[in-house]
């Protein structure tokens, strides 16, 4: 057996975003080391398609995180059946090319900043109380590698996804004392069906294979990784 697997033995996680490309990976690798799941999604058909029923191992949530009650909410109903959270994979997010920041409306603005931003401190608001009761627990939020630099016609998302990486740092710094480490992992492209469809040219050998991330993200939920807290840590694939 595993460090992890010993660590994540009945373990109860929590993921967003969980009948996304990610989440399922996230989600399946957490299963096979023995966790119990809590999987919240915005639509149930899809949790329901990604997962099936819920049962004794597993339970869906349907929830909009963008409602602070609604992410309340879910929070509880993991509570309610697990009796705790030990882990929170904030996966929930989005991705949007733009326009140059002169030229980029509210709409836009508001849009990604609620997606990456918002959906982690909603999260973070419902989670972290739980986690100071028990005194332990582990937070992982997905920032993003670009976010570490400006770029053209990204300004919108990079802002939202550098708040992520600069709320992680806080909330490192607020929580490391009373046993909750929080970190986050910055990926590059992720191989999903949708981004070889977006890229058909591109070589995704050259991405990150959400298996892969999940893994790390794993390995940031472990004991093996108590001692780091406020990390940002590339995750860039293979090459």
């Amino acid at each position: 057996m595993s460090n992890i697997d010993h660590d994540m033995q009945d373990a109860v996680v929590l993921i967003t975003g969980a009948a996304g490309n990610l989440g399922r990976a996230v989600a399946e690798v957490f299963g096979e080391h023995g966790a119990r799941l809590a999987l919240v999604d915005l639509h149930a058909d899809r949790l329901g398609a990604a997962f099936g029923e819920s049962d004794e191992r597993h339970l869906s949530i349907a929830a909009n995180l963008l409602d602070a009650a609604d992410a309340q909410a879910a929070a509880q109903t993991a509570i309610d059946r697990f009796g705790r959270i030990d882990v929170l994979c904030n996966l929930a997010g989005g991705f949007g090319m733009g326009t140059p920041v002169h030229g980029t409306d509210a709409a836009t603005w508001n849009h990604l900043y609620d997606l990456n931003v918002r959906t982690v401190q909603h999260m973070a608001q419902a989670v972290v109380p739980q986690m100071l009761r028990q005194g332990s627990g582990k937070v992982v939020n997905i920032g993003a590698f670009s976010a570490q630099r400006g770029l053209a016609n990204m300004g919108a998302y990079i802002a939202a996804k550098s708040a992520v990486i600069r709320l992680t740092e806080s909330m490192a710094a607020e929580l490391r004392t009373q046993g909750i480490n929080v970190n986050c992992v910055l990926p590059t492209i992720i191989d999903t069906p949708e981004n070889r469809g977006d890229m058909p040219d591109a070589d995704p050998a050259n991405w990150v294979a959400p298996r892969d991330l999940a893994r790390v993200i794993a390995f940031l939920a472990s004991d093996a990784a108590r001692a780091v807290h406020g990390a940002a840590l590339p995750v860039t694939g293979l090459s």
